[in-house]
């Protein structure tokens, strides 16, 4: 693997935001994922779970509710009291509807997708028509007092649930009044407290389900107003509720952080009476799970702790392996840290910030795996705080660490930062291009002299930087054929010869930057493009997908690489391919041009492309554990993969010099010290 001396950096204070709500779309594949900063993500689980897409978040526009309607269009609402429509190709908000009943609790479309039904603070249930330009208020619904907290329809389409403090209420959606209402704390005696009802389900059969701030889960026959079952299964509340395609299986989230499923079972073998059975809790976060989902082949939970837990269920794998494995899924799929090499800083990017770091430094030396005394402690140099509520969504520092920039939804920031001694100061370039916004992704020339903005429509802006502190546009780079989808990931050339652009269509598209021409396009692949770098002496693009697969491309032979058509022959480890955290990052280290470095969250990997690739018998160690072998056992098990799992969760890593590296790391349990405390649990024994 080589030695190499390690920055390892744990000062990027990122505390991701908890997940508010799910929305899943069962005939697409996709998940939508609302945080409660306001941010929403699109997981494509049919490429490897991938974040595909991200919106990020406002401080003017919470979440509360997301739904799938009309096919593929995505709507949300929240406390602002607007019904959104999300643009998933320019990933931003499409347009604004208020929905004139005060904040919006809880939104739900029936089951033909041409419908809207939101739950509004004033105690009354509004219904939209989804058209094509957007959606159109249709009418009101009978109006109650107290805020709509939730809202299910019936299949059919012909009655709504709602609930809300105390009670539920089924209406007719024709004529729009109230045709039942049933008070939830009836069967308790001596209530003292009001009981929340915070998520309801309307099945097919009649049956309405809620789950109450009680920690109960109770089945309703509506039409007679009865309890059917009550089942405690929590002493705190029960916060989340959702049901199976088949309506066969059930899961819940509760405030103590544990989930538990529930399934329709004959209450004896071979009869037909069926009852619903608790027959699974599962412990995956340690704070309220306030959103869940259901897709048909497993249970989705999120929590104020941040995770999105994607457990499969066991009776629905056919056998044991990868798609019977457990997910966990904390950070995001994309970079938010870059790095100037030359200076050896940091740019941390937050939501409505960014931290510039310089690194600190040694004069020491050590054997391997030895921590060296600092002569120079990390420093932070500067804040760029972002005005107005809208979230950064992307940013970079050049590698001379000279320009920083980053753009939100709105705007485009372009500074100049000048160093001298430990003095720095910071000039905001006054005109800078206008650009179509927002920008998707940043990224600086090796030499530090243009600028490249991914931008929507597949374009790339290519801007030159100018001294003192100035810019102007050069070029606008655009694909022959179109796209509708925007470009999320760049990468350019050392010889600033050629530039790499992916967009939302998974097209990889090559542009010759001495003449601004289209080049060529890589072969399409099935899934999506998670990391991709060109190699600084051979221009090959080195490019990783979501299914964990590698491909090496050259750029000027227009094909795929000996080397990459080997790999695709003999196929890649099975371990390897079996990893559930995408590759985020490719670099290269100019001394081995046969290294190729890349890392996932949880793993950092030098792949030797002179040593012959492992088969399935050989085992993928990690280093530290293969240091501990016999000189013989270690030569029996050289090949093409090293890697590394001592940094985790490994948010960033690259080459500052062919013997330095840096790797930024976010420990799990220092984001836990940031949260609330959660809800304490008596434990057997203490």
């Amino acid at each position: 693997m080589g030695e190499f001396e390690v920055h390892r950096v744990r000062f990027f204070g990122l505390v991701p935001a908890g997940v508010r709500c799910l929305a899943w779309h069962p005939r697409g594949g996709r998940l939508a994922l609302a945080r409660i900063d306001g941010t929403v993500e699109i997981y494509n689980f049919a490429a490897n779970y991938f974040q595909e897409k991200v919106i990020p978040g406002s401080d003017a526009r919470s979440v509360e509710a997301l739904c799938w309607a009309a096919g593929e269009r995505l709507f949300g609402a929240g406390l602002g009291g607007e019904v959104t429509e999300y643009d998933l190709a320019r990933l931003c908000v499409a347009r604004s509807v208020d929905g004139c009943g005060g904040p919006i609790w809880s939104m739900a479309a029936n089951s033909s997708g041409t419908q809207l039904a939101i739950g509004c603070e004033d105690g009354s249930v509004k219904l939209f028509q989804v058209v094509s330009g957007g959606i159109e208020f249709e009418r009101n619904l009978d109006r109650r007092k107290g805020r709509i907290l939730c809202l299910s329809w019936h299949p059919s389409g012909t009655h709504i649930a709602a609930g809300s403090i105390d009670v539920f209420r089924v209406l007719n959606v024709s004529s729009g009044q109230t045709v039942q209402r049933i008070m939830v704390n009836y069967h308790v005696q001596k209530v003292k407290r009001e009981c929340i009802v915070w998520s309801i389900a309307f099945l097919s059969s009649g049956t309405v389900v809620t789950s109450d701030s009680f920690g109960r889960v109770q089945f309703w026959d509506w039409e007679q107003g009865t309890l059917l079952e009550s089942h405690t299964v929590s002493t705190s509340a029960v916060l989340s509720l959702a049901v199976s395609e088949k309506e066969d299986s059930i899961v819940v989230g509760t405030s103590t952080g544990a989930t538990y499923q529930f399934q329709l079972l004959p209450v004896k073998m071979g009869s037909l009476e069926k009852r619903w059975v608790r027959t699974k809790p599962f412990q995956h976060h340690t704070h309220d799970v306030r959103a869940v989902a259901h897709s048909s082949m497993a249970l989705i939970s999120g929590g104020l702790d941040a995770q999105l837990v994607i457990r499969p269920l066991m009776e629905k794998v056919q056998k044991k392996g990868y798609d019977a494995a457990l997910r966990k899924i904390t950070f995001p799929h994309r970079r938010l840290v870059s790095c100037a090499r030359k200076a050896r800083l940091l740019l941390f990017q937050f939501s409505q910030h960014l931290e510039l770091w310089r690194l600190g430094s040694t004069d020491e030396t050590g054997k391997d795996g030895e921590v060296l005394p600092l002569c120079r402690m990390p420093e932070h140099l500067v804040q760029f705080k972002s005005k107005g509520p809208e979230h950064i969504y992307c940013s970079c520092i050049s590698p001379c660490g000279s320009w920083v920039t980053y753009s939100t939804a709105s705007h485009f920031h372009l500074y100049r930062v000048q160093y001298e001694g430990d003095s720095v100061s910071i000039q905001k370039v006054p005109k800078v291009p206008k650009l179509l916004l927002p920008a998707y992704q940043l990224q600086f020339s090796s030499d530090s002299g243009s600028l490249f903005v991914a931008s929507a429509r597949g374009s790339v802006h290519v801007l030159q930087l100018l001294e003192p502190g100035g810019c102007k546009h050069l070029h606008t780079l655009r694909p022959p054929s179109g796209s509708p989808e925007a470009v999320y990931l760049l990468a350019s050339s050392t010889d600033g010869h050629w530039l790499a652009a992916v967009g939302g269509d998974w097209a990889i598209h090559i542009y010759n930057l001495k003449c601004f021409k289209h080049h060529g396009t890589v072969p399409t692949y099935t899934c999506a493009v998670t990391a991709l770098a060109i190699h600084p002496l051979t221009n090959n693009l080195v490019i990783a997908y979501s299914d964990q697969q590698l491909f090496e491309f050259s750029i000027p032979e227009k094909q795929y690489t000996a080397w990459s058509r080997m790999v695709q022959n003999f196929g890649l480890h099975k371990v390897w391919l079996e990893r559930d955290s995408p590759i985020t990052h490719i670099t290269f280290n100019p001394k081995n041009p046969s290294h190729i470095l890349l890392h996932d969250t949880y793993m950092f990997c030098v792949l030797d492309k002179s040593l012959p690739l492992p088969d399935n018998s050989a085992l993928l160690m990690n280093q530290s554990t293969l240091k501990q072998l016999p000189e013989t056992a270690r030569q029996r098990q050289l090949h093409a993969f090293k890697i590394c799992k001592k940094f985790q969760p490994l948010l960033f890593a690259d080459l500052l010099d062919e013997n330095c590296l840096v790797m930024v790391e976010r420990p799990i349990m220092d984001i836990k010290t940031q949260l609330p405390l959660p809800i304490q649990q008596k434990k057997f024994g203490t």
